[in-house]
């Protein structure tokens, strides 16, 4: 079995449209998907990825009304990374951002920002060998449009239990060489050590997890932090994965049907949630493109209380119906 590097990345937000147009109008990704939360539908679930709704591309967020923002702590991941093709499009990014009045931060090859609610994300060239994977926007040419997740950095509070997790459990091999961000973190005002660095890498795809030192200040969840990560599994693997992860000792959701794919959720030793997300069915055998960002989209089970669900949701208009 193995892990296709990173499925999807979720994360909180106070306001979901406002986030839209940040994800959409600044960074060039598409709303693929408006749905709610399945645990709770008097939120939005909304999905952000590239043209095609990949697996490798999904950023979502779960939007609760005016919720605080949060602090990024100890079993939190704390910067999202995405992959773009080469040093001029950091040129191209750290301008971009710029115009639009966020502070962005060069790192020996990298850049580092926040959205406007405080999520962290860096820029890093790829060198990954893997299929780009981008949506279309009239203000960001194809060459130096973000091209999928690099990785995510996370705080880890029992770093050589996570990092076992990672090697025995998933497969992850781990990396000796550091990256760029990891030398900026060591020796600049952060002064935190370099992180762990493991990869995730299958026949299809790659994605890496660094594990770093966790600030002293508790962590609070709220707008602006990841809720959980997810990495991609084969739909043929998904059931053996669910063995392969409680024999280790971990506690699971047991196997999650979540309509565009099924999952399997676990807390791990330092505190993140991770989840195993298959690529199948996907978002296209379930809504058909021409819906895709303009229609809530509910599974069968919730149909029936759409008027209910749709009344408690702020609208948030098509990004592109202007286009």
């Amino acid at each position: 079995m193995q892990i296709d590097g990173i499925h999807h990345i979720s994360t909180m937000t106070g306001d979901g449209r406002a986030a839209t147009d940040f994800v959409t109008g600044v960074l060039g990704l598409r709303l693929a998907a408006k749905t709610v939360n399945q645990d709770a539908p008097d939120m939005y679930h909304l999905f952000f990825t590239d043209e095609d709704a990949s697996a490798g591309s999904d950023l979502t967020m779960f939007e609760a009304r005016g919720l605080p923002r949060g602090r990024d702590g100890a079993g939190m991941v704390h910067r999202i990374g995405f992959r773009v093709a080469d040093p001029a499009a950091i040129d191209f990014w750290a301008d971009r951002l710029t115009r639009y009045g966020l502070p962005n931060r060069r790192e020996r090859g990298t850049l580092s920002f926040e959205d406007p609610e405080g999520l962290g994300f860096e820029l890093v060239v790829d060198d990954s060998g893997d299929a780009p994977l981008r949506a279309h926007h009239p203000q960001i040419p194809e060459d130096v449009a973000l091209r999928g997740f690099d990785g995510v950095r996370m705080f880890s509070a029992a770093p050589e239990r996570s990092g076992a997790v990672l090697t025995d459990v998933l497969g992850a091999t781990r990396l000796d060489e550091g990256t760029p961000i990891d030398d900026a973190l060591a020796g600049g005002p952060d002064a935190r050590s370099a992180g762990d660095r493991y990869e995730l890498r299958s026949d299809r795809r790659g994605g890496l997890v660094t594990l770093d030192r966790p600030p002293v200040e508790r962590p609070r969840h709220g707008a602006g932090t990841v809720h959980h990560v997810a990495f991609g599994v084969r739909d043929a693997d998904y059931e053996a994965w669910l063995p392969q992860v409680e024999t280790s000792g971990l506690h699971t959701s047991g196997l999650v049907d979540r309509f565009y794919f099924r999952s399997i959720y676990f807390r791990e030793p330092g505190g993140v949630l991770y989840e195993l997300a298959t690529d199948l069915p996907g978002f296209e055998s379930r809504n058909p493109r021409e819906d895709w960002g303009v229609k809530t989209i509910l599974p069968p089970w919730l149909e029936e209380h759409r008027a209910a669900i749709e009344a408690n949701l702020q609208p948030i208009p098509d990004p592109r119906e202007d286009w």
